[in-house]
């Protein structure tokens, strides 16, 4: 197969030979010695087989171009990228959420805000029939308590919301014959399980102590493995403790 430049030397059936001829370019074209469609004709087109002789190219500058022509295959919509909203937006979801249930928990272990302290919330739990009252008091205290804090924080934020999100079935479960609508409906804690239910698989945000750990990285995964772990003891303190 011989090759050879056209258009630095002389001229030929190309309108384009002359430019890349002063621009020190060329119109390369192969010789195989084979019968090509439209050869010796003035137009590279075969009407008879209907094909465009491609066996040769004209390498195409830049600067002949159109770069004010609409290209199709251009999209210039903007690329998704990080954006400091769903940061944002996370940081107050688990700011209210964890806030609310540290002040419940205050009221629970320490007795501040007007709360039972230990000793009430157990007298509470006994008599809605729990057993091993003053441990569930403690448990619930505590996780009311170092969950919401770890929720503000964003850390450990699957396993704290799933323990949250424990708590609140337990007292849904307890409340839904009341109805929706308060002060003895679960509207409060249903809203309330759903915030925690969304930080659970959403995760912290960026705005949090959990930024690029493992379970901030694959949020799926651990709100799966978090929500079994808070569901395997919200079933266990309702059905083994009361």
């Amino acid at each position: 197969m011989a090759t050879h430049d056209k258009g630095s030397s002389t001229s030929s059936a190309f309108s384009d030979d002359s430019f890349y001829s002063s621009s020190g370019g060329g119109v390369h074209h192969f010789d195989d010695s084979t019968t090509r469609v439209g050869e010796g004709a003035a137009s590279p087109y075969d009407s008879t087989t209907k094909a465009f002789d491609t066996t040769a190219y004209t390498p195409l500058d830049r600067s002949t171009v159109d770069k004010y022509a609409d290209d199709p295959f251009d999209d210039e919509r903007k690329k998704f990228g990080w954006t400091a909203g769903p940061d944002l937006g996370l940081l107050g979801l688990r700011a209210v959420l964890g806030g609310i249930f540290v002040l419940h928990g205050l009221q629970k272990v320490f007795g501040l805000f007007g709360g039972p302290g230990i000793d009430g919330f157990a007298k509470s739990l006994e008599s809605m029939g729990y057993r091993e009252s003053v441990v569930l008091a403690w448990v619930t205290g505590v996780t009311e308590l170092a969950g919401g804090s770890l929720v503000v924080l964003g850390l450990f934020t699957p396993l704290a919301a799933a323990g949250l999100l424990a708590v609140m079935a337990n007292v849904i479960a307890l409340k839904y014959k009341g109805g929706f609508f308060g002060p003895k409906g679960v509207e409060l804690e249903l809203a309330l399980a759903g915030m925690a239910f969304a930080a659970l698989f959403a995760g912290p945000g960026r705005a949090a102590l959990d930024y690029n750990r493992s379970w901030f990285r694959h949020p799926l995964a651990a709100g799966f493995i978090a929500l079994l772990l808070g569901g395997g003891a919200a079933a266990v303190t309702f059905f083994v403790f009361r």
